[in-house]
């Protein structure tokens, strides 16, 4: 079982440690035969560290709900000392850190054992994780020619091979529950600022872009979470406090709650019909459970929230390869298609667009919010329109940023659900509920109003004690 990290989850890892049954050397050689076995097939882990790793444990692990438990970090946008980053981008290649990020100090203090990155697309601004920085396309444990998902896909492929119990991701657009839905796993999105963004950015994409974490149990999601939150010193704003905390929500069910749910996109299209029937069999599950369940959907602007969306991260993106370029042209060799396109479009836009784009984001959650002030507690759909992707339909060749984002074939209509939920700051969830013909990860998508984070992780782990998930392994894995 110990060559075998996917076998089990992380806080069970722990506690064998705790115990004497493993030591946190021996996990992390385990780890790393598992690199060794099954990275070349799936690209997922870069940036390896082992003389770090190897000194941390040798130095003394912190005494934390982790101790001992291998570890890996995106590569993109949570400095760490020891641990230089690419950051998804061949211009951004080998970048030091002069101290740790927020995130990541918290991190360390559960007592990981961190020992290197994952990919991530460049600029985190794809569903897909083909950065030509990591020399190949990352594929996904489940099936060699599909995507795991993006931003962070390399998370979710390491988790879901088995080399990791547990990865870092983030989550601007879905970065987390797009990959958990793809690759089998669980994802948690929290509520705006519940996770510290400091010292090194006041905030991501205008508030909407956060961190968190690929795990196989809804547990390991909450220990971590509890570890990790509370705003960073110096924070522009925070999320409402927690009443008890993820871990003490999780230990009982939640009220019987109201569910609204969508087997079509929030705007009433259509999805795949694979994708649509497992939406409905998680509102059967819930009813089972004794939930009331009723079809709705806000009504609330999406298209104009997407457009806004696209225009920010579109700003935000020229802002760090401008920054990066340091004077020198913007070149294909240096920043990959969809970058160029980016900034392209940032450049079209009026200087007054951002904050106006930044002020329709923020109507946009006062809607989602009347949404949830009208009666659900919970919005039921899905994570995704359609069962993973194929590579390279999602790759960043394309100049053409607004087709990317917000064509007909783009981003948007592949993942209509979970950009939402960034915008209005909203807490949401992917669990891996349904499964298509072929065999393919389907993610069951919740979420709840603003703040309400212990309520709707609580119902994550009733529906994992209902319908568990843990002994679904991919291919590669077993």
């Amino acid at each position: 079982m110990i060559g075998d990290l996917g076998a089990t989850d992380a806080t069970e890892l722990a506690g064998m440690v705790a115990k004497g049954e493993v030591t946190a050397t021996e996990l992390l050689d385990a780890a790393l035969a598992a690199v060794e076995a099954r990275n070349g097939s799936i690209n997922a882990v870069v940036l390896m560290q082992e003389g770090v790793a190897r000194k941390a444990i040798a130095e003394g692990l912190p005494i934390g709900p982790f101790r001992g438990v291998p570890f890996l970090i995106k590569d993109l946008g949570i400095e760490a000392r020891d641990f230089p980053s690419h950051n998804g981008s061949r211009l951004l290649a080998n970048t030091a850190y002069r101290s740790d990020s927020s995130i990541f100090a918290r991190i360390k203090d559960t007592g990981v054992v961190t020992f290197g990155r994952t990919t991530s697309p460049e600029g985190g601004i794809g569903a897909s994780t083909e950065a030509a920085v990591y020399g190949g396309p990352t594929r996904n444990p489940w099936n060699l020619d599909h995507t795991p998902g993006g931003s962070s896909g390399g998370a979710g492929a390491a988790v879901a091979a088995g080399i990791v119990a547990m990865a870092h991701g983030s989550d601007g657009g879905g970065s987390v529950r797009i990959p958990a839905s793809s690759c089998g796993l669980f994802g948690f999105k929290p509520t705006r600022a519940r996770l510290p963004d400091g010292p090194f950015a006041g905030e991501g994409w205008a508030g909407m872009a956060i961190d968190g974490f690929l795990t196989r149990s809804v547990r390991d999601t909450a220990v971590m979470l509890d570890a990790c939150e509370g705003a960073d010193l110096g924070a522009p704003y925070w999320a409402p406090p927690l009443a008890r905390g993820h871990a003490a929500a999780i230990s009982r069910p939640p009220r019987r709650l109201r569910v609204a749910i969508s087997d079509t996109t929030l705007t009433g299209d259509s999805i795949h019909p694979e994708v649509a029937e497992a939406v409905r069999a998680a509102g059967r599950l819930l009813e089972s459970l004794g939930h009331n369940v009723e079809a709705a959907r806000p009504k609330a602007d999406v298209p104009g929230m997407m457009r806004a969306w696209t225009d920010i991260v579109a700003v935000g993106t020229a802002l760090g390869i401008r920054t990066a370029l340091k004077g020198r042209p913007l070149s294909a060799d240096l920043v990959e298609g969809v970058g160029r396109g980016a900034c392209a479009h940032a450049e079209s836009l009026h200087p007054t667009r951002y904050l106006e784009a930044v002020g329709e984001i923020h109507a946009f959650g006062r809607q989602m919010a009347g949404f949830f002030d009208q009666g659900p507690d919970i919005l039921l759909s899905a994570t995704l329109a359609e069962p993973p992707a194929k590579l390279g339909r999602f790759g960043h060749d394309s100049e053409d940023y607004l087709a990317y984002r917000t064509g007909p074939h783009g981003i948007f209509a592949y993942s209509p659900f979970c950009a939402v939920f960034n915008a209005s700051g909203q807490p949401a969830a992917s669990l891996p509920l349904g499964w298509s013909a072929d065999g393919l990860p389907i993610g069951i998508h919740l979420a709840a109003a603003f703040g309400q984070d212990e309520t709707l992780i609580a119902l994550c782990s009733e529906i994992e004690r209902a319908a568990p998930w843990a002994m679904k392994r991919a291919p590669l894995a077993a």
